[in-house]
């Protein structure tokens, strides 16, 4: 009697004590680990938007002769327009960068509660091996059934490693050309000039068209009537196009000198020249509306006539009497 009470004990004790006891070491230990994961995962978020925030001091000192500094320093000043292409481009590396790094610690307390629940199943006397073999059996089960959702997911990750757009971009994904609004893993939303949500799955992009990276191009395409003289229409149209671009708001906007490419296309009804200028990104649709309008009014002044002063010609037949 005394052996089965001191069996029983020694049973209690290992279910009422050393198990859980074992249990909740491993689960402080995952606590723990997850934190110090998180952590480091923030650290180097931050540590990256630090780093572009902070923007290289441009002092040149020369050397220091004698003992003394010199009296005159060097300081080179940047391009206003280099200076905010440069935020924008912090910006998005931060945006990317916080979007990575939550993935991250997603990815991170998933494989920490998993290792936290198979730990705690081999304690309590659970012959994992079986589970893992049945988990993998499951697992490729629900990646044939929910392989759309996978390859969302996948996209998703390639898209922001390889930051194809973000947002505030400018894009043509195929279906729909809008502003990007937000970008997810699984979910890109796009709202178009109408004013439309478009919500785009990851994975169902074969193609992107980036209008805001970098820099962009305004294309004008002016057509001419046949009786106007070319080469007054390409020096009015460069010379007012300088103007332009000198002065604001087009200044602030404009990377370069326009460039006048010349004559472009001869139709049965019209001669079309081509003038080009780089812009900024996500500016080439304002600089073209105000340039056309400048060049237009300058056309008009010099009497450089389109193919149509008076609009589209009519033909009215008369049916006949029978």
């Amino acid at each position: 009697m005394s052996d089965l009470a001191l069996q029983l004990s020694e049973n209690g004790r290992q279910w009422l004590i050393h198990r859980p006891l074992e249990i909740g070491l491993y689960v402080v230990l995952a606590i723990v680990v997850r934190y110090v994961l998180h952590r480091g995962i923030d650290r180097l978020v931050r540590g990256n938007r630090r780093g572009e925030d902070t923007a290289p001091r441009r002092f040149g000192w020369g050397r220091i002769r004698g003992g003394r500094l010199p009296a005159v320093r060097r300081r080179t000043v940047d391009d206003p327009g280099k200076a905010q292409r440069d935020r924008e481009n912090r910006a998005r590396r931060a945006q990317r960068a916080e979007t990575i790094g939550s993935v991250l610690k997603s990815a991170v307390s998933f494989l920490v509660l998993i290792w936290v629940v198979i730990q705690s199943l081999a304690i309590l006397g659970v012959n994992v091996a079986p589970l893992i073999a049945s988990a993998g059996v499951v697992g490729v089960a629900l990646g044939f059934g929910a392989q759309n959702l996978v390859r969302d997911f996948i996209s998703g990750i390639f898209m922001l490693v390889e930051d194809q757009y973000g947002v505030g971009d400018v894009v043509d994904v195929g279906e729909v050309t809008g502003t990007v609004e937000t970008v997810g893993l699984r979910i890109t939303t796009v709202r178009d000039v109408q004013g439309t949500l478009w919500y785009v799955r990851n994975g169902e992009i074969m193609r992107v068209a980036n209008f805001s990276q970098d820099y962009a191009v305004a294309f004008l395409q002016l057509p001419i009537s046949y009786s106007a003289d070319v080469d007054l229409a390409c020096r009015v149209a460069l010379e007012a196009a300088l103007e332009a671009v000198g002065e604001e708001p087009l200044s602030e906007d404009v990377l370069g000198a326009p460039d006048m490419l010349g004559v472009d296309g001869a139709t049965a009804d019209r001669v079309s020249i081509r003038l080009t200028v780089r812009v900024r990104a996500n500016r080439q649709w304002a600089v073209e509306r105000e340039l056309r309008r400048r060049i237009l009014r300058a056309f008009d002044e010099n009497d450089i006539a389109p193919p149509y002063r008076t609009g589209l010609p009519v033909s009215i037949g008369t049916e006949r009497s029978g």
